[in-house]
């Protein structure tokens, strides 16, 4: 008996402990949680309202221009995520192999890289309608009607091309996963092919679909390089113009909410969605289905449909960017070397913190008997869906009155001025990308601590272990590829942001993503063009690891 008491002693001593850990995921949760809260604190008491102007003014337009992009681009993403998705996982084709992997690579090239290159694509100057000059003897612009390429229809082109994967990698997923019974009866039945995606395919799958569009959606709320630099005015630019343009934070803080607001129905209708909507495999072992051999024209109509997005996400905008770049003059111009420096420093110490973070947050929740840190926990992840821009009100206003509270401070205490320690330098944007990531690292960290046996700790525990010790030696060692894979998606996601580095970023503080849109703005593709494909292979380190994942899955 004495024995027993013995090994339930460390136990009993480091219930304290677990006060500090369930503390510091309370702490964690809040810092996550404040920006947003300051969003709607700001909205709720302005000091100048403007509401009522923009209602009757520029608030419409944002809207609808808000709205019309989100179904436009979600319809879109829908059809070509979902038909891709059934494709490669119903049938067999020649070029299917690589083509199963390669629809995810337009994930790697950001939605207003490939607005930059559409538009340098078509423009009058461009291949396109200088080739078409020269083939038709036409002189001038005057000779021929050619679209008009910055629109709002270009724009949802884009974005489309750029996000589709979201639907397409869940949709795969889904198609996968059926059992091939169903869809062997409804044949037996005298079903055709339209008929199975129709009344067996994609039924089943509605669930993993509209979580995709859902996402998509979230991410074109989040857009401002694309829409800006086709002048589309959305909710998202309307913050930019009338906060820095206006001066109004009030304002800007309503426009803000508001995209919160659309964020949160997205959110709970994509949930809603799924809780109605539950399908189950039987519990015996379900046989997969049974891939269709196509050859012929068949197989190659099956090859085109796959490959035309891949050609508009990701062949066309690196060709383009690749044909400015060959210019070896443009990788040594001035800023680009230390644009690069100050992207991998922000996005690496972002990426660190945040996924320790998530680690000592998520592990705190479990040692935690307490129900706050619980339901905080999720409230984390709005960070994620809500867009850089409103991240970017909610963080600047607050930390710039406490960095001046503080400098007035030492200057009236020591004589000299500190300056803006913090919204003056470079850690506003690592802030700003640990908030605003945190959600992928919360929710990397969660599962892999999911998979780890409970039997694995308490035995750590019943010999003496610390929770700390029990973190290191136990949960660590098993959960370091997830760590990785949580660093690497941070680092990745935090290269590409746009909105949040736009308006936090210190004066002549350049990131990749901020020169991009910078010399495009201008017009200076060619100088753009290093940095954006500099953007691309990072992203495409992200879509190769999971495609790697991906296949590891499926040999599972």
């Amino acid at each position: 008996m004495s024995e027993q008491i013995r090994q339930l002693l460390p136990l009993k001593a480091n219930r304290r402990g677990i006060d500090r850990w369930s503390m510091g995921a309370l702490i964690i949760a809040v810092l996550v949680v404040l920006p947003i809260a300051a969003v709607v604190w700001f909205a709720l008491t302005p000091t100048d309202n403007i509401w009522p102007h923009l209602i009757s003014t520029t608030f419409p337009r944002y809207l609808r221009n808000t709205v019309i992009l989100m179904l436009s681009v979600g319809a879109l993403t829908a059809v070509v995520g979902t038909i891709t998705a059934w494709v490669v996982a119903m049938y067999r084709f020649p070029g299917r192999s690589w083509l199963q992997w390669a629809l995810l690579m337009p994930l790697a090239v950001p939605a207003y890289v490939g607005a930059y290159a559409l538009v340098d694509f078509l423009e009058y100057a461009g291949p396109v309608q200088s080739a078409l000059r020269d083939l038709m003897g036409w002189e001038n612009a005057a000779d021929y009607a050619f679209p008009a390429i910055r629109t709002r229809s270009s724009a949802v082109i884009v974005l489309s091309a750029s996000l589709y994967p979201y639907v397409y990698l869940l949709a795969r997923a889904a198609f996968r996963e059926q059992s091939g019974a169903g869809f062997e009866v409804a044949r037996a039945l005298g079903v055709g092919p339209l008929g199975r995606f129709f009344r067996v395919g994609l039924p089943l799958a509605r669930p993993a679909i509209a979580a995709g569009v859902a996402v998509v959606m979230m991410e074109t709320v989040n857009d401002f390089g694309t829409v800006d630099y086709f002048a589309v005015q959305t909710l998202t630019t309307g913050i930019f113009t009338v906060w820095l343009q206006g001066g109004n934070l009030g304002g800007a803080a309503q426009l803000a909410t508001c995209v919160l607001g659309m964020i949160v129905f997205l959110v709970t209708l994509e949930k809603l969605s799924r809780r109605r909507s539950k399908f189950f495999a039987s519990a015996r072992g379900q046989r997969p289905v049974s891939l269709t051999q196509l050859s012929g024209g068949q197989g190659a109509f099956a090859f085109s449909v796959c490959l035309l997005p891949i050609l508009i996400g990701f062949v066309l905008p690196v060709s383009v960017l690749t044909s400015h770049a060959l210019d070896a003059g443009q990788w040594v111009a001035p800023g680009l070397r230390k644009a690069l420096l100050h992207t991998v420093t922000v996005a690496g110490l972002a990426a660190i913190l945040t996924v320790l973070g998530g680690l000592f947050m998520v592990y705190g929740v479990r040692l935690s008997r307490r129900k706050l840190p619980r339901l905080l926990m999720p409230v984390t992840a709005i960070g994620y869906a809500a867009p850089g821009a409103v991240l970017g009100l909610g963080i600047l206003v607050p930390l710039a009155a406490l960095d001046n509270r503080f400098a007035d401070a030492v200057l009236a205490l020591t004589g000299r001025d500190p300056g803006l320690l913090v919204t003056g330098t470079a850690g506003v944007l690592v802030i700003a990308y640990v908030v605003r990531f945190f959600a992928i690292a919360q929710g990397t960290a969660d599962a892999a601590f999911g998979r780890v046996s409970p039997s694995l700790p308490m035995a750590a525990r019943s010999l003496g272990q610390s929770s700390g010790g029990v973190l290191k030696r136990i949960y660590l060692p098993l959960m370091r590829a997830s760590v990785g894979s949580a660093l690497l998606l941070v680092f990745v996601d935090a290269v590409k942001e746009l909105p949040a580095t736009l308006l936090l970023r210190p004066f002549s503080y350049d990131t990749l993503a901020t020169r991009v849109h910078a010399k495009a703005s201008l017009e200076n593709i060619s100088e753009a063009a290093p940095a954006a494909l500099m953007i691309t292979c990072v992203g495409l380190l992200a879509v190769i690891f999971l495609a790697k994942a991906q296949k590891e899955g499926l040999r599972r």
